[in-house]
Formats: C-alpha cells, sequence, structure tokens
C-alpha cells in the first residue's frame, strides 16, 4: 500500500491530467457511443471526481485548495457545455461531483495519516 501511495504521490501531475482528460472527454461524448456501465449516473460523478481529487490531496502542493477549487469550476462548466454537444447539463451531477471531491480529499488526508512512512516519498 505505501509504494501505491508513493507512486501516486510522485506521479500525481500526470495522473490528475489523464484522470481530467479522461472526465472531460467522457463527459462530451455522445450519449449513444457510451459504455454501458453498471451503476447510477450519480455515482459515476461521485467516483470521477474522487479519483480525480485524490492524488493532489495526497501530494498535497501548497496550492492544492486552488486545484480544487478548478475542479469544481470545471465540474460547473462540463454541465453548462454539456447541452451543445447532446448531453443533458445537470445540477444533481454537479452535487455529485463536488461530494466525490469531499471524499476523494478526505481519503487522501485519511490516507496520509494511516501511512505516513510513504511522505518520505518527496521532498517538502
Amino acid at each position: 500500500m505505501i509504494a501505491l501511495l508513493a507512486f501516486i504521490r510522485n506521479y500525481w501531475i500526470a495522473i490528475t491530467l489523464i484522470t481530467l482528460a479522461a472526465i472531460t472527454a467522457l463527459s462530451l461524448w455522445p450519449p449513444e457511443r457510451l459504455p454501458s456501465i453498471p451503476g447510477s449516473d450519480k455515482t459515476h460523478h461521485f467516483i470521477a471526481y474522487a479519483a480525480l481529487i485524490f492524488p493532489t490531496v495526497l501530494r498535497k502542493p501548497n496550492y492544492w485548495p486552488l486545484i480544487g477549487l478548478f475542479f469544481i469550476s470545471w465540474s460547473g462548466a462540463i454541465e453548462l457545455l454539456q447541452p451543445y454537444v447532446n448531453r443533458y447539463g445537470e445540477w444533481p451531477d454537479m452535487t455529485a461531483n463536488t461530494s466525490g471531491l469531499v471524499c476523494g480529499l478526505l481519503a487522501a488526508k485519511l490516507s496520509n495519516r494511516l501511512f505516513p512512512g510513504a511522505l518520505e516519498s518527496h521532498p517538502d
């Protein structure tokens, strides 16, 4: 577990950018071409945004709260753009996104407390 957390901390920027790109692409993709995945739409939003914030908070750069605010804003922008790409922009989706961000933040903070040995992977 410590090795996995150290890996995420070391490559947090790449992991975050790939996750953000995937969320953006899937959120703006035509609905008839999306794969069928079990679970509710809100659950998918929640999990995606929890995964998005987790590496950033795990690494804890000094500006991580600004990154979190950017993710909330990005989420809102996607919801506003979806009607223009034959999708439905729903504010409950943004609520699920924000809830996922909060949960991912808490999970990363808990991971940092439970596995302090993994913090030695970077000099901050």
